[in-house]
């Protein structure tokens, strides 16, 4: 069983503000905002929206597929990565004179973040089609990724009937009405987080109800609070699973997604997706950075047991 993941490949530079936004961004000077963050401590890490959902994915037994551009001449180290973790690169396409993408996250104490992007060679990832992928896949996951690719891979996915997860995250603001309805609708799942959620409501002019008829299922992730997901009328809220220790968030919302995607690959119902996405997400806020090998199977396997009762298979 695989996934074709589309999205984002990038070296994230992750700063940690030791203090709170609310307490230095006044919302009476916005209009003047001049504000630095005091960062003693930069780390540079191997990201990206599909990378970092294919290596959740991983995690749980699926070898899933990256559809992705990245640049022409500074991605050795990150292939090295890759491959030294058995994750296949057969679709990701190195362009020329074109660097890969880069993200500058500044994250608070509260978890929030604020987040800079230098898109590269990720702009022309409509490049790389899904036409081009020939080895088979059950779900396709489009993430945050060039404007004109995420149109390009929703369409193709859902004109070949597969069943796709759109999840348009920071790219969201890219979309106008037109394009946003037309890009959740008919995704197997349409997930956001709260505040893009509000976004997707404000853009579109659409309501929850309306969402729904146009989706399988809307997942909205909603930090420490879990999540809550919706399908034909039914709410299901889902509880954060409790980590030993907060780092880091930073990738905890594709750890989620990549939980997600191997429930639906189980055949585990909405709410057991939903689950598994959470106990994804737990492993990377006790991790600095968004790719992880050191758990697996089993812990995650033991860390359902001790949340839910029982393991997710």
């Amino acid at each position: 069983m695989s996934v074709l993941c589309t999205g984002s490949v990038a070296v994230d530079h992750i700063m940690v503000f030791r203090g709170r936004f609310k307490d230095v961004i006044l919302p009476d000077n916005l209009h003047v905002l001049n504000v630095a963050f005091h960062v003693p401590e930069l780390r540079r890490s191997f990201g990206g929206t599909a990378a970092n959902i294919a290596f959740g994915l991983r995690r749980l037994g699926v070898d899933p597929l990256v559809l992705a551009t990245v640049g022409g001449e500074d991605f050795g180290a990150y292939a090295d990565w890759l491959d030294r973790h058995e994750l296949k690169r057969d679709y990701i396409v190195p362009l020329q004179d074109e660097s890969t993408a880069g993200a500058y996250i500044t994250t608070d104490l509260d978890d929030n973040q604020i987040t800079g992007f230098h898109p590269g060679a990720m702009d022309r990832a409509h490049e790389a089609t899904v036409a081009s992928v020939k080895s088979p896949y059950e779900i396709g996951v489009v993430s945050p990724n060039g404007k004109q690719a995420m149109i390009d891979h929703a369409r193709a996915l859902k004109e070949n009937d597969v069943p796709a997860m759109i999840d348009p995250g920071q790219g969201l603001p890219l979309f106008d009405k037109e394009e946003l309805i037309e890009l959740l609708t008919g995704a197997d799942v349409y997930v956001v987080n709260d505040y893009e959620w509000q976004l997707t409501l404000e853009t579109t002019g659409l309501k929850l109800a309306e969402v729904e008829e146009r989706v399988g299922a809307l997942v909205v992730t909603r930090g420490e609070k879990g999540s809550s997901l919706y399908r034909g009328g039914e709410t299901f809220e889902v509880p954060v699973v409790k980590a030993e220790q907060i780092i880091d968030p930073t990738g905890c919302g594709d750890a989620y997604r990549a939980g997600f995607l191997a429930g639906r690959l189980r055949g585990l119902d909405l709410e057991g997706c939903g689950r598994l996405g959470s106990v994804m997400g737990s492993f990377l806020v006790e991790r600095a950075g968004t790719q992880h090998a050191d758990f697996g199977l089993d812990e995650i396997r033991a860390r359902h047991r001790e949340a839910f009762g029982a393991d997710f298979e």
